[in-house]
């Protein structure tokens, strides 16, 4: 692909080519329909863009006759760099235009240091399986078990706040678990319908919401700092949380689940105050103190 051809584009030519190159690789496919959607412009617009693409990556896109939609072929090569997190935080917030490097750092503005960095590759392999409700062949090296081969259905992408895993159907335990993004290597879509069992609406605990309810640590002096901190509400923060989620929220905020508020340490300044409403839960054993009493 010339980048001389690329840089002699306006942005606004760019932004659209940019949002049909993203599209394709991490959807899988993309219509005119989309286009229009998403940059409000006419149906002949819309056609340059895919054609002035074409002529650009011819090889990256193919179009389906009986849905009228440009599929992503097995030769794609990106022409635009996608950063993975930076696309991961637009999917999140339900954009995404393919320019995900366009904002430059600030010297008077810093975000939290990144210790893991999923790969772009893996992430477009795993989303477009997500929204073609396919399964995917890949290698996955656990902690527990080290590398295995795995078949496996993912439906949703997660920040668990420390690390991005996606939650899926393990046909090899036939549950759904939470699988870290960076240890799948050699992602493989299988191009066949899933089960129904294997699909979202059967995750239980991902389908379940609790309400949780978090108060001040008994053991801060000042709460008012912290009622600040959280923005609370009569000294307290509810939450509805999938619980699947649960003790990853628990874990990332240091939240106190102990039945008696016996963590000790200034890393504790909030305490689960409905703990005893949520035993039993799979997800809690991660939380700090918690404790099954039904186990």
């Amino acid at each position: 692909m010339p980048q001389k051809a690329l840089d002699s584009l306006t942005h606004a030519q760019k932004e659209r080519l940019a949002f049909i190159d993203f599209s394709l690789q991490y959807f899988g496919q993309v219509a005119r329909a989309d286009l229009i959607q998403r940059f409000k412009t006419g149906l002949a617009a819309c056609t340059r863009d895919l054609t002035t693409y074409r002529e650009l990556a011819p090889n990256n896109l193919q179009l389906f006759h009986q849905t009228k939609n440009y599929h992503r072929t097995d030769t794609f090569k990106p022409i635009f760099e996608h950063n993975p997190e930076a696309i991961l935080t637009g999917l999140c917030r339900g954009f995404g235009d393919g320019l995900s490097n366009g904002v430059q750092s600030s010297d008077h503005c810093l975000d939290a240091t990144r210790l893991v960095h999923p790969k772009s590759e893996v992430i477009a392999a795993v989303m477009r399986a997500i929204n073609n409700q396919q399964a995917i062949l890949c290698d996955y090296i656990s902690l527990s078990s080290g590398l295995s081969n795995r078949k496996i259905v993912p439906h949703t992408l997660v920040n668990n706040g420390q690390r991005w895993h996606v939650r899926a159907f393990d046909t090899k335990s036939n549950e759904f678990r939470d699988f870290v993004c960076t240890r799948l290597q050699n992602v493989t879509a299988i191009n066949q319908p899933i089960d129904t069992i294997q699909a979202r609406d059967a995750d239980k605990q991902w389908n379940t919401i609790h309400k949780v309810t978090l108060v001040p640590h008994p053991s801060i002096t000042h709460f008012k700092a912290i009622e600040l901190d959280y923005a609370m509400v009569d000294r307290k923060i509810e939450l509805d949380v999938r619980e699947a989620l649960l003790g990853y929220l628990m874990r990332q905020w240091n939240v106190d689940c102990s039945l008696e508020n016996t963590l000790v340490g200034a890393e504790y300044q909030l305490k689960l105050d409905n703990i005893h409403k949520l035993q039993g839960i799979d997800s809690m054993s991660i939380a700090p103190g918690y404790i099954n009493t039904q186990g």
